[in-house]
């Protein structure tokens, strides 16, 4: 875990960013952990390649463009590992929150059937426009299961409702009677566009590690080539 700070690095990657993602706790930790490890590699990861720069410097076989080059190489692996963390931590969380998306979208059909239901039903639907939402919203915010069972859980029409608003209304219950999970979905997104917005930079550190833009590299990199070409037997 990357706890100490090295200045070198760009504050963007550190695995404390996530950390940070407000509904971080107990509850959301887990669903976060592939983008806390993927943002921890990369802090790592790129003081390994300011390290390797270093540590080129001090090889008294290379001169300064071969320990560019093979500072270079080694970015080049280490950029490659770094972007298929981002990528499985990207899939991952794309894949948690489309499951809690069905899990608060979930139909609550079978509670909306019986003469009480219908009864209810119809005094909603008796309501004016301007009040049936409302309605609706104090039951689910006082947890009435029956009133939210018989409106939600039947055909819209039959309590003067548009599809689209007993969409809403359904989603917003779900919510009130599984807050956890829509915690968990907050912070799921949060940390999807947290990934979103910083892997990109991933290819700027490196460069910057490696000291030395990729058109240099590889200029030297064909020149190096050709010149061994002379060696061949």
């Amino acid at each position: 875990m990357a706890d100490e700070i090295d200045t070198r690095v760009t504050p963007s990657f550190h695995p404390e960013t996530v950390r940070a993602i407000e509904g971080y706790d107990d509850d959301t930790a887990s669903i976060l952990a592939g983008a806390e490890a993927a943002f921890n590699e990369a802090y790592i990861g790129v003081g390994r390649v300011h390290d390797a720069r270093e540590a080129g410097k001090t090889n008294p076989a290379w001169t300064a463009d071969n320990a560019l080059i093979e500072t270079q190489n080694f970015a080049d692996k280490m950029t490659l590992n770094l972007a298929k963390r981002f990528d499985s931590a990207t899939a991952n969380l794309g894949r948690v929150i489309a499951g809690l998306e069905r899990d608060l979208s979930q139909p609550i059909e079978s509670r909306g059937v019986g003469a009480m239901s219908a009864e209810i039903r119809s005094y909603v639907h008796a309501l004016p426009m301007g009040e049936r939402i409302g309605f609706i919203q104090r039951a689910i915010n006082a947890g009435d299961e029956r009133t939210i069972g018989a409106v939600l859980g039947g055909p819209a029409y039959l309590s003067g409702l548009t599809p689209e608003m007993v969409t809403t209304l359904l989603r917003m219950h779900h919510e009130k009677s599984n807050p956890r999970a829509a915690k968990q979905l907050r912070a799921a997104k949060a940390g999807l566009e947290l990934l979103g917005e910083r892997a990109p930079l991933l290819f700027k550190e490196m460069e910057k590690a490696v000291g030395a833009k990729q058109a240099k590299v590889q200029q030297l990199r064909a020149a190096k080539a050709a010149a061994e070409k002379s060696f061949v037997v």
